[in-house]
């Protein structure tokens, strides 16, 4: 093994799963997400040896976030002759492989898939700050590296998003988020 590839595996490889989880949020598919981890992973190892930030995670994630938005630049310029089909019917149900009561499987299951239906009505903008700043737990720096604005703009927006998410809550569940389990 080439001490480039095993650099590579050593400082990006361990983020493929939050890249994965970044890139699923942006397109919300989880078939184009690998294919677009794919993509970003294959840049990525080609450019290693000229990457000179302090965080590969956020390094990595920018990637992922532009590989997003070739994708979306590509598909825009072909005329799309089906829907895309939501294919998370391929995974294992989550009460199948949990130690809980069935009860409380589906309680918890009910109430991500809630949350996941109202981030997904939020703007892209939103969203993705969000995936970054609470599922990802990015630095306001490191996000703004990755979505290249400000990091004042990185504040707002995560501020309006919140915002945003509480107000899409109140009205889809007419519940505060203090009650989900």
């Amino acid at each position: 093994m080439t001490a480039h590839r095993q650099r590579f595996e050593q400082e990006a490889l361990p983020h493929l799963d939050a890249a994965y989880n970044l890139a699923r949020w942006l397109c919300r598919s989880p078939t184009d997400a690998e294919d677009i981890v794919q993509e970003a992973l294959l840049l990525a190892f080609r450019s290693f040896d000229s990457w000179r930030g302090d965080s590969a995670k956020a390094w990595l994630f920018a990637i992922v976030r532009n590989c997003h938005f070739s994708a979306l630049r590509r598909a825009a310029s072909h005329i799309r002759l089906t829907d895309t089909i939501d294919d998370d019917t391929t995974t294992t149900p989550d009460a199948l492989i949990s130690a809980d009561s069935p009860e409380k499987t589906f309680i918890a299951t009910a109430g991500a898939r809630a949350v996941d239906a109202v981030l997904l009505r939020l703007s892209p903008e939103f969203r993705e700050v969000l995936v970054l700043r609470e599922l990802e737990e990015l630095s306001y720096r490191d996000i703004a590296a990755i979505t290249g604005v400000p990091i004042g703009t990185v504040m707002s927006r995560l501020a309006r998003a919140r915002a945003a998410l509480k107000t899409q809550w109140l009205a889809t569940n007419g519940r505060t988020t203090d009650d989900l389990p």
